[in-house]
């Protein structure tokens, strides 16, 4: 059985809970400049077109000035230049973390994660404040600087889940792993909060606030980030309890594996005690070449990496497109003003963070992740019924909001934290090849290719069908995210029912 939560938890260092704390706060700062800009999609709309096709545009004098300044004719454009927008943004994120996986294997992570916040930073700025003071509005432009913040942007996941993986091992990982890739959804909130508390000076603002605070962050993990215990001569893990001295040899393996590791031991490193904690001090001279980092095709072919990326890229779809267009959709279907919309949309992702954090529990718990994954996508097409028939009651609708976040939310937090790291770190690849940040830019570029053509196939159903067959259309994807990884779930199934009759047996 596994072992408790306080009994995995006491193993870690105060090193451990910096590596996990900035890693956090690096995407927490990311996303919450990323959901600014969905929550401030009707004022962008309202100053991109003519103050008499919208209530809400702040009135111009001279009209000629504002006549200059416009982009489209009326709202409907508007509305459809920002979903391509989303579209073009979510494209090139997924192309860049093809790329950003395999460069955060072959370099120093720190500098890819901090090149990347700060990089995207800037970008936001120019994007949505520079442009607004100077009055410079330009299609072209923002569609230029959309692509190149999504090749910044694609450079920050893969590198935090491969510092994670780096100080986390396979003992409790997916608690640990659930609770910190929570970071999306407490990014969400702080993002809808901070442009919700500043938009009535104008969305400018919103920009200004969450990327300088996203720079700052950027500059702090450049000087305070430890990428691996080796850095300061910890073994890559540490085991407490009855026999302290041990190291776990296991941790590299996933947790989809049954088989029992062999213990590999080590020349020429000295265990020393400090504090209650062992590590492993290296000697002067590397008696070994350092790791390699697997190719990108070979990563692919890894056991579990393309059956659950397709998976991530149907869930995917469904968990953006609620990071999207859920405050559009609550401001234009209920008639909820633009603050109260943002405000409420936070529920889908307190329940994503719940979700992420319970399944990964009991993930842990069983022994596999599939098995949980699958009951909860079952209950989250059940979710998805039921929210798109909410009433015009905001707590109704904050209720099964949450509800469907906890089982959206949920796997798709598992799929790109926990179970991405336990496909980098598989049997396939014991040894010294490094793969699981090129692994983990495989699972959610792919998942991003996923989000981005349904973000133009969400604006295209909702034109000509309306919200609820959009609500069908998410349905159908949740129940994709199944089919793929099937028979992922037969095999842990028929695992778990062979070591319960063996039990027996044994009784």
């Amino acid at each position: 059985m596994p072992p408790s939560c306080c009994g995995c938890l006491s193993q870690y260092t105060h090193h451990h809970l910096v590596a996990f704390l900035l890693t956090f706060f690096s995407y927490v700062l990311l996303h919450a400049s990323r959901k600014t800009f969905s929550n401030v999609k009707v004022s962008i709309s309202a100053q991109w077109t003519p103050s008499f096709q919208n209530d809400s545009a702040a009135a111009f004098s001279p009209g000629e000035t504002w006549e200059d300044n416009r982009l489209f004719a009326d709202e409907e454009e508007a509305t459809l230049f920002l979903g391509a927008l989303d579209t073009i943004f979510l494209f090139s994120y997924a192309v860049g973390l093809y790329v950003s996986g395999v460069i955060g294997d072959r370099m120093n992570l720190r500098y890819v994660l901090c090149f990347g916040l700060c990089g995207s930073a800037a970008v936001e700025f120019l994007f949505g404040t520079l442009t607004e003071w100077l009055h410079f509005y330009n299609v072209y432009l923002y569609c230029g600087l959309w692509v190149l913040n999504g090749l910044l942007q694609s450079a920050v996941w893969p590198c935090v889940v491969a510092v994670m993986g780096n100080w986390f091992g396979k003992s409790g990982r997916g608690f640990i792993f659930g609770l910190w890739s929570a970071c999306a959804s407490v990014g969400n909130i702080l993002g809808a909060f901070l442009a919700s508390s500043v938009l009535k000076y104008g969305y400018e603002y919103a920009f200004l606030v969450t990327s300088v605070v996203q720079f700052a962050g950027g500059v702090v993990v450049f000087f305070g980030l430890l990428t691996s215990p080796k850095e300061i001569g910890l073994s890559l893990e540490s085991e407490t309890g009855l026999e302290p001295v041990e190291t776990d040899t296991d941790s590299h393996r996933p947790l989809m594996s049954d088989e029992e590791g062999e213990e590999e031991e080590e020349e020429g490193k000295v265990e020393v005690c400090d504090g209650g904690y062992y590590s492993v001090q290296q000697p002067d001279e590397q008696s070994s070449d350092p790791p390699q980092a697997v190719g990108f095709l070979q990563a692919f072919c890894l056991p579990g990496v393309l059956p659950y990326s397709l998976a991530y890229a149907c869930l995917k779809l469904v968990n953006y497109s609620f990071f999207f267009w859920l405050p559009f959709y609550l401001s234009n279907n209920y008639g909820w003003k633009e603050a109260q919309a943002d405000r409420l949309s936070v529920w889908y992702d307190v329940g994503g963070i719940i979700g992420g954090t319970v399944q990964g529990l009991i993930s842990d718990y069983l022994g596999k992740r599939a098995p949980v994954l699958a009951v909860s996508l079952l209950l989250a097409m059940g979710a998805l019924v039921g929210y798109s028939h909410s009433p015009n009651d905001q707590v109704v609708n904050a209720v099964l909001l949450a509800t469907t976040g906890f089982f959206i939310g949920g796997p798709s937090n598992m799929i790109s934290s926990a179970i991405s790291a336990d496909l980098g770190r598989q049997e396939a690849l014991r040894g010294s090849q490094k793969a699981l940040a090129t692994v983990t830019g495989i699972v959610d570029g792919t998942g991003s290719i996923g989000a981005a053509g349904g973000q133009y196939l969400v604006s295209l159903i909702e034109s000509k069908l309306g919200w609820m067959c959009v609500f069908y259309f998410f349905i159908v994807m949740t129940g994709g995210s199944i089919v793929f990884i099937s028979h992922l779930i037969f095999r842990d199934v028929r695992a778990m029912w062979r070591d319960r009759q063996a039990l027996n047996h044994q009784l």
